[in-house]
């Protein structure tokens, strides 16, 4: 059995992991084997010491990549909520997956930034507005929206359990769910 790993971008605040968790948890309902690779857990964990220059956020990423493909392989269906803000790096790990014949599905939560800064689930937007930090995906610092990913969910335009249900469909659609 194969699952897939379906890679959840967009900015800090976007609700990339609330809707991930959303979709595990209805998928653990069904008896299906998933995993949540949340990237502020991988940070503190597996990438402890990287920072956020580009070399460190690309680390950071093929890390997380190289860890969901190995899930997928064994089964899982794995959720990677990461902004993983740089269109090389998100294809080197499509990349990857497809070299290894698992499914690899890009979800671009399109939360525009207006809408995150009023979220800011981590404080993050008020810190670099402050000049405490800088550096802030999408603010002062790059994010490079993904040209054709597989989804594009306009989150700030729907509820959490439509967003789950949109990605839900995609892997039924794409027979990740038939495994």
């Amino acid at each position: 059995m194969t699952g897939a790993t379906v890679w959840l971008t967009g900015l800090p605040s976007a609700g990339k992991t609330t809707i991930a968790r959303a979709l595990a948890d209805r998928l653990r309902a069904e008896g299906r084997p998933v995993e949540v690779l949340d990237g502020d857990e991988i940070r503190e964990f597996l990438s402890a010491g990287l920072g956020f220059t580009r070399a460190d956020r690309d680390t950071n990423v093929q890390r997380i990549g190289f860890v969901a493909q190995l899930l997928a392989a064994h089964g899982v269906t794995v959720l990677v909520p990461v902004i993983a803000p740089y269109a090389d790096s998100r294809e080197a790990v499509r990349k990857r997956h497809q070299q290894r014949d698992t499914g690899f599905l890009e979800v671009h939560v399109a939360t525009p930034v207006e809408v995150c800064s009023v979220r800011d689930v981590k404080g993050l937007y008020a810190r670099q507005a402050a000049g405490e930090i800088s550096g802030l995906t999408g603010v002062d610092d790059p994010y490079e929206e993904p040209a054709a990913p597989d989804l594009r969910i306009a989150a700030h335009q729907q509820s959490v359990a439509q967003s789950a249900e949109a990605v839900y469909r995609l892997l039924a659609g794409r027979g990740v769910l038939d495994r």
